[in-house]
């Protein structure tokens, strides 16, 4: 139950306005009791009794004016306040965790994405989270209502007629046996179930991602077939669930269809022996619905609350993914030159390598490699080299097997992460874009910056004049993944963005690998551009992109094995030669050197 105690700490906060909720509740269910003291009233003194005819029915007048005005008038509102203080507290706490998942997610290593499917996890911070929202409602409010209404009206039947209770209650004990028999069994099936729904939904978002791959390739009925084994086995896992929940209703019906026959036989008897009014026997039998309706559900509370604990369980499970990557408790901040707000830039790998699992073989192996503030250097090598997990440790998206990174003399381990990562921009082959404005996805770079700053930075980008010429200028919507621009918009929104963030060190990942001649060529204008005055990293498969870099870096097999200038390495004649006249005799060959 431990997860119920974490759940708590999220509950906590709205604890007054469950207790309010849980007392107006009581008022709402506690009058639905008078009625059968009512109907006892009537049948047993009001209709038999010596007052004359006219007024009898002057009090069922009274009688009848006074249970509408409670009924009506009073249960009406109490009906609305508590619904709405219930439907208010749930949804408010559930805001609460998806907010704190989310805070969550956003810190979780890049180990974790290359572990898990995005289906997976926006499973578990949508359904696992939703359907905790029993458990606020059943398991919080109703249960404690409805044993608050059982105890109201066992009170008013012992008063009535203690002995007939003891007969009403003699089933009592078979609910405990039957809870206890099912309901464990029925957690586990509902895990189970659950995680069967989580890995069906991971496997259609990623389908629905594909579709263009699925299509090109005549993947339909092939595709077909594999989501229906995938939706089988779900299929299979809730069927068995609803199989195990059938039996348990079965077993729990049939034990509450008994008290009724036992009342129904024994104040028989006792109307018969005289021991008993007719008008208690009626109310007794109204009671009981009154009784075993707050049973019944509590009994089918089990099952929701079962249900409810088992996403709990998977969502406190996400909750406790260790974070790869933390800043240390006195992490600092970088120096800045308090005339620009930059850093200086001076980067240094110092015997750097590198492993993705503690257990695989490394990635990078000793890598000693300086650059200057202000340095433009670009590294380069076949597919596999080591470029683009070198470049990911600078903004810690991974951390170093051994050695140490060092900008401006600061070993990154030291700072805090979103300090080291506000002063390093990055412009990727496939930036994402959010399927929000252009305005929006610019203002990723700077949130607070003003309009004038947001033109400057797109028009430094070359990006202006066609966010202008779209529907809604800055303010049109731009599909998922930027789906309505082109790859070379695409890229001039990318950088922008990272005009508008002014950082210290730039690095730019096969940036203009995948457009177009004239594409790329417009690009490359914005990037010189965006490279003044900054250290800048440049990884490319497309040499001659690259020849005006200061130094130019060569990797293999994890390994720096050449630098120098573009005609430092020619002369050599060495690896970067070799790649250099590959690409210069127009082969195809240099088109496999991606990192």
């Amino acid at each position: 139950m431990s997860s119920v105690r974490r759940y708590l700490t999220f509950v906590k906060p709205y604890s007054g306005k469950i207790l309010l909720t849980v007392f107006i509740g009581v008022i709402k269910f506690g009058i639905p009791l008078l009625m059968p003291l009512l109907l006892k009233y009537v049948i047993d003194d009001l209709l038999p009794g010596p007052l004359p005819r006219e007024e009898k029915l002057q009090q069922l007048v009274w009688l009848m004016a006074a249970a509408f005005f409670v009924f009506t008038v009073v249960r009406a509102p109490v009906e609305y306040y508590r619904q709405y203080f219930a439907q208010w507290v749930s949804s408010r706490i559930l805001f609460d965790i998806r907010n704190h998942l989310f805070a969550h997610l956003q810190r979780l290593s890049m180990r974790y994405y290359n572990d898990h499917k995005v289906g997976e996890v926006i499973a578990r911070v949508i359904n696992d989270v939703e359907s905790t929202k029993s458990f606020i409602e059943t398991g919080l409010m109703n249960i404690w209502l409805d044993m608050i209404t059982i105890g109201l009206t066992i009170s008013i039947m012992f008063y009535m007629d203690p002995l007939l209770t003891l007969v009403s209650l003699i089933v009592f004990p078979l609910y405990g046996v039957s809870v206890k028999f099912f309901y464990k069994r029925l957690r586990q099936l509902t895990r189970e179930r659950s995680a069967a729904l989580a890995k069906l939904q991971s496997h259609l978002h990623e389908r629905v991602s594909g579709i263009p791959i699925i299509r090109s390739f005549a993947l339909e009925k092939h595709e077909e077939k594999r989501f229906s084994r995938e939706n089988g086995h779900f299929l299979k896992k809730a069927l068995t669930h609803t199989s195990w929940n059938a039996y348990t209703f079965a077993a729990v019906n049939s034990i509450t269809d008994i008290a009724p026959l036992l009342v129904i036989g024994y104040a028989g008897y006792e109307v018969i022996q005289g021991d008993l009014t007719i008008g208690t026997l009626i109310a007794f039998y109204v009671y009981l619905e009154k009784l075993y309706t707050p049973l019944r559900r509590l009994v089918n509370a089990s099952t929701t609350l079962t249900q409810a604990i088992a996403s709990m369980d998977r969502m406190f499970e996400f909750i406790d993914e260790q974070y790869d990557i933390v800043d240390k408790p006195n992490a600092g901040t970088l120096p800045v030159d308090p005339r620009t707000g930059r850093i200086c830039g001076e980067i240094r790998f110092e015997n750097v390598s590198f492993r993705y699992r503690n257990e695989g073989e490394y990635v990078l192996h000793g890598i000693n490699l300086t650059i200057q503030p202000g340095e433009t250097v670009a590294i380069v090598g076949m597919s596999g080299g080591g470029k683009s997990s070198l470049i990911s440790l600078l903004p810690r998206f991974w951390d170093v097997s051994e050695g140490r990174i060092l900008i401006d003399g600061v070993d990154i381990r030291d700072v805090q992460q979103q300090n080291l990562r506000s002063h390093i921009g990055m412009v990727l082959q496939d930036n994402i874009l959010f399927s929000e404005s252009a305005r929006m996805n610019i203002l990723m770079g700077k949130p607070d910056a003003s309009e004038e700053e947001l033109i400057a930075a797109a028009k430094a980008a070359n990006a202006h004049r066609f966010i202008t010429e779209l529907p809604e200028g800055y303010d049109t919507e731009l599909g998922e993944r930027g789906v309505k621009l082109s790859g070379g918009q695409k890229q001039r929104i990318a950088i922008a963005r990272v005009f508008l963030k002014d950082p210290g060190i730039l690095i730019l990942d096969e940036a203009t690998s995948a457009l177009d001649l004239e594409s790329e060529q417009m690009i490359q204008e914005s990037l010189a551009k965006l490279a003044k005055g900054r250290t800048t990293i440049i990884v490319a498969h497309r040499l001659s992109t690259i020849t005006h870099a200061d130094k130019i870096v060569v990797m293999k097999d994890g390994k720096i094995v050449e630098t120098g200038t573009h005609e430092e390495l020619l002369e050599k004649g060495q690896v970067y030669c070799k790649l250099w006249n590959v690409q210069d005799f127009g082969s195809s060959a240099g088109l496999g050197m991606h990192a």
